[in-house]
């Protein structure tokens, strides 16, 4: 019984938060779009459904999350082996590498393959092949953000499978690929399954990377939201989407939370050592060095050239566009302030964002420790609704809610770093959960027979055994709050644009000056995540040599 107690007031912050940043604003939303003089219009769901612009941005945004989620899986999946079964020099750097374009906001990811395949890029100076407003662009941008996402949750759980078991199959007449496709596929199936709709998820809510690349051509129904939103003001309209977004994230975070859970039944299963041998025969040698060729072609030309971009000024390679970023005389008309203001708004934001996404995200965790029934379940898969619900429904929220007191933020500085941490709230909810669930519950039994109270066995127990787990889950916040631009792009104020509207902002105006600028603070934004993603890399092998 005190437990439950002392679990149901940890969790009081949390909800307060998400009933009042999250889903109050998204409900407001769909109440204005569906609701006339107070009565409920549901007929304009029938109405909005029946476009047929919007049937086909419904079309194109399955349609290329498919296509996305198959050619991520087909070009990750044999790295994700690499990393599971090869031991090789420089392994830990290549793993940094692969995850390096994860944590990179999707405005940087969009920029670096403009200045790849768009015009005046790589391809375009070279063959005169311009990919920018196809959908080839988007596909390539979005196997680009991923990889990472298929090479770590697939060949984590490859790399715990004991290869002795193949090997018996092989002794007992089976050839490789039947014994890998008896064995070791079914072995795998829940953790494909799992990085499958993760990926499908990122992908049939982006945003960023189809509104830079897809240009007026293509729209996912995130873009859509955001257009029928800024551009048109068609609430009733963008409601609609948000609800059929809704709904489609809700089914996709049910079937992702039953392939975790098969999963783990599956790690219980097997040998969870872990087995790397250095590669033998040139079969293996190939597949290494075609990985190799891979990531440094996918993953690492396109942030090269972004930055070479970055440095090609009118009168040849220089500093000029970096230069430039500090006068507010030479930034765009859009801005108030010189655009490298706009990286101290970013870290500012983003460092109060973490320590929002802390409190919240840390008191959930530790309230959700023990493992539960459907209501513990059920606010697990809460705690992740930001990452799938629209952004921009949320952005837009926040102006057309929290104008009013006690909650009139429209004018406060905290209104950004808010709607941030919703989207860092589930990052540290992942990353201390099951550090908190492998701590033995007998120490803290022990402490509380002991007469501590549930704050001192937190400090003395829980507390030195996370410590590493709170720091990465920081970083992770502190990452995407840097990202963050679907909200932020609503209620950021001109005289404090953060880096990703900023860039934003940029490349959607014409002239040198402008792109160079986008260039120079896409790569100031990709440089500022990639250090926090070094500095977690370096906390997560220290002492255990694991990434």
């Amino acid at each position: 019984m005190r437990a439950t107690v002392v679990r149901m007031g940890l969790l009081v912050l949390p909800l307060v938060f998400f009933a009042l940043f999250f889903a109050y604003p998204v409900a407001a939303i769909v109440g204005r779009g569906l609701t006339d003089g107070g009565r409920w219009q549901f007929g304009r769901l029938t109405a909005v459904l029946g476009d047929p612009d919007i049937l086909h941005v419904l079309w194109f945004t399955l349609w290329q999350a498919a296509a996305s989620t198959a050619l991520t899986l087909l070009v990750a999946l044999p790295g994700a082996y690499v990393f599971a079964r090869f031991d090789f020099p420089g392994k830990q750097l290549l793993r940094a590498v692969v995850t390096v374009p994860f944590v990179l906001p999707t405005v940087v990811v969009g920029s670096a393959f403009l200045a790849l395949v768009g015009r005046g890029g790589l391809l375009d100076d070279l063959w005169g092949l311009r990919l920018d407003t196809t959908v080839w662009a988007i596909l390539l941008a979005h196997v680009f953000f991923n990889y990472a996402v298929v090479v770590r949750t697939v060949g984590g759980l490859w790399g715990q499978l004991d290869p002795r078991q193949e090997e018996a199959a092989r002794v007992l007449g089976a050839g490789r690929f039947a014994a890998w496709r008896r064995v070791t596929l079914p072995a795998l199936g829940p953790a494909v399954a799992a990085a499958a709709l993760m990926v499908f998820l990122f992908t049939f809510t982006s945003f960023g990377v189809v509104q830079i690349l897809g240009g007026p051509t293509f729209s996912t129904l995130e873009v859509e939201i955001y257009r029928q939103t800024a551009d048109f003001l068609d609430l009733p309209t963008a409601a609609v989407l948000t609800l059929i977004q809704f709904v489609a994230v809700l089914g996709l975070l049910a079937l992702h939370a039953w392939t975790v859970r098969r999963r783990e039944t599956t790690l219980r299963l097997v040998d969870a050592a872990r087995t790397t041998l250095r590669p033998r025969g040139g079969g293996q040698w190939a597949l290494l060095w075609g990985t190799v060729a891979v990531i440094t072609l996918l993953l690492v030309a396109p942030l090269v050239i972004l930055v070479a971009r970055s440095f090609a000024g009118p009168d040849g390679y220089g500093t000029v566009f970096y230069a430039t970023l500090g006068s507010a005389a030479s930034a765009d008309s859009t801005f108030a302030v010189a655009p490298l203001d706009a990286l101290w708004n970013s870290l500012a934001y983003g460092a109060a964002a973490t320590a929002i996404a802390l409190v919240i995200g840390g008191l959930a965790a530790a309230a959700l420790t023990r493992r539960g029934g459907r209501l513990v379940r059920g606010l697990d898969a809460l705690l992740m609704l930001p990452l799938g619900v629209s952004a921009v429904t949320v952005g837009f929220g926040f102006l057309i809610t929290l104008d009013k007191p006690p909650l009139d933020l429209r004018s406060s500085w905290w209104l950004v770093p808010l709607a941030q941490a919703l989207v860092g709230v589930p990052f540290v909810v992942r990353t201390m959960l099951p550090v908190l669930r492998a701590v033995d519950g007998r120490l803290r039994e022990a402490a509380a027979v002991l007469g501590a109270s549930p704050w001192r066995v937190w400090r003395e127990v829980d507390l030195p055994m996370v410590r590493r787990a709170l720091l990465i889950a920081a970083g992770f916040a502190f990452a995407v709050s840097l990202g963050e631009f679907g909200a932020t792009v609503f209620i950021a104020r001109p005289d404090h644009p953060t880096l990703p509207v900023a860039v934003a902002r940029l490349l959607g105006r014409a002239g040198e000056l402008n792109y160079g600028q986008a260039m120079a603070l896409s790569t100031l934004l990709m440089v500022v995540c990639a250090g926090a993603l070094l500095a977690l890399e370096r906390l997560r092998t220290d002492h255990t040599g694991e990434f």
